[in-house]
Parts: C-alpha cells; structure tokens; sequence
C-alpha cells in the first residue's frame, strides 16, 4: 500500500492505508486568503503545506504570514520562482524551458527562501508552477535532490481558482460537494489525498473556498481523518 505516482513520476497520494490527508496551498502573487487560513488551521491545530514562489517570498506584504506559518510548523516549499510553465499545455512531453532554465529558476526560489531560513534540505518537496510538468522536469528535479509532489487527481478542490465568467467554473459549495462524493466513492476514501487550495483568487471570485476551511476541516475530523503536513 505504498505511494501513488502519476504517469510523470509526482507523488499524487501517500499512503492509502492511512487516514491521513495532505492540505497543501499554493500561491504566487495573490495571497488574501492567507492570514483566514493560517488562523483556520491553527484554531482546528490542523498541520498543512505550503508552496510559495519566489515572488511570494520577495514580497515584503508576505513577510509576517510566512513568519507566521513556519511558528505554526507548516510546511514551506517551493513554487518555482517566476511561475513558470514547464511544458506545453496540450503536448504535455514537450517542454516549454531547458534544464539550465528550470534549475536556475529554482535556484532562485531557494534563494529567497534562504531569508527565513528554509533550505533546500528542509524543503525537499516541491510543487510545480500551474501543477503542470512533465517527465523530463520532475526528473529534473530529482537530480537537483527534489520530490515532485502534486493533489490527487479527481477531487477537483483546485479549481477553487475559477471565476464565474468561466466554462470551468466551481462554486465552493460544489467543490464541498466533489470532495465529498470522493470520499465516499473511492475505496480507501481520502486515505493520503493531497488536497489543493489556493491562497488567494481573482477578484472576480467572491465565493472563496479557503472561507469554508475550517468546515472542511470539522468534516475531515468527524470523519476519522488526520492532516498531516510534508
């Protein structure tokens, strides 16, 4: 009952005999739902993981959250550092930057990580920019000592980014509902789902998901479920 490798080789769930579920949160130059969900997880003492561009870290409006984050023992990781897209998005073998590309962006991203004291050692798993990779960049990454991580296919809390006026759109209570009807089709449940939630959206969203963290996570208690960080 070992870990769950997409066909690109990125770790998409832990072990499924365990009732242990991954939040992870991601975010690059938005951030508004960030002080809502640090105080969310820190009220349910819940633990979570977050990947964070270099942009994010540089910017001095994030400085007291992420200070804050790593007080509370999340996880910090990185995000690429100018969110950059790997590879193309409907031929997805072939990538879109060179290794010499990839590594120095993120180089760059530990760079700024260095500031509060997070290394590459400390912060060995990795999420990639847009979740989109490909064979070749989490090998990539695998040489530079990283661990490609990405969320569960097929519980959709992801497209808590989308905005109205889109064909994709989900509202919250529709994502509340996916996880939901996950959990209860899939064999082993949520056991080991990474679970993606952005820390901030467009404007253009009002029904922000991060807002029903705390429902969320008296759900997933209720329910048996531990959160584990990376």
């Amino acid at each position: 009952a070992g870990a769950v490798l997409d066909s690109e080789g990125a770790l998409v769930r832990n072990n499924p005999a365990e009732k242990k579920v991954y939040l992870i949160f991601s975010a690059h130059e938005l951030c508004e739902g960030g002080k809502i969900v640090a105080q969310t997880l820190k009220k349910h003492k819940a633990k979570g993981s977050f990947f964070l561009t270099g942009t994010f870290y540089n910017n001095p409006g994030n400085k007291s959250l992420i200070n804050e984050l790593i007080a509370g023992g999340h996880y910090l990781g990185a995000h690429s550092d100018g969110h950059l897209l790997y590879s193309d998005w409907t031929k997805r073998d072939s990538s879109l930057v060179s290794q010499k590309q990839f590594s120095e962006d993120l180089k760059a991203n530990y760079k700024k990580m260095e500031a509060f004291r997070l290394t590459p050692e400390k912060a060995s798993v990795f999420l990639p920019p847009y979740e989109w990779y490909n064979a070749e960049s989490v090998d990539w990454s695998r040489q530079m000592g990283l661990k490609v991580i990405n969320f569960t296919p097929g519980i959709r809390s992801n497209a808590d980014y989308t905005t109205p006026e889109m064909i994709n759109y989900r509202s919250s209570e529709t994502i509340m509902n996916d996880i939901k009807t996950f959990e209860k089709k899939d064999q082993n449940g949520l056991n080991g789902c990474i679970l993606l939630i952005h820390l901030g959206t467009a404007p253009e969203r009002t029904d922000k998901f991060y807002n029903r963290l705390g429902e969320l996570l008296t759900w997933l208690k209720k329910n048996g479920y531990s959160t584990e960080r990376f």
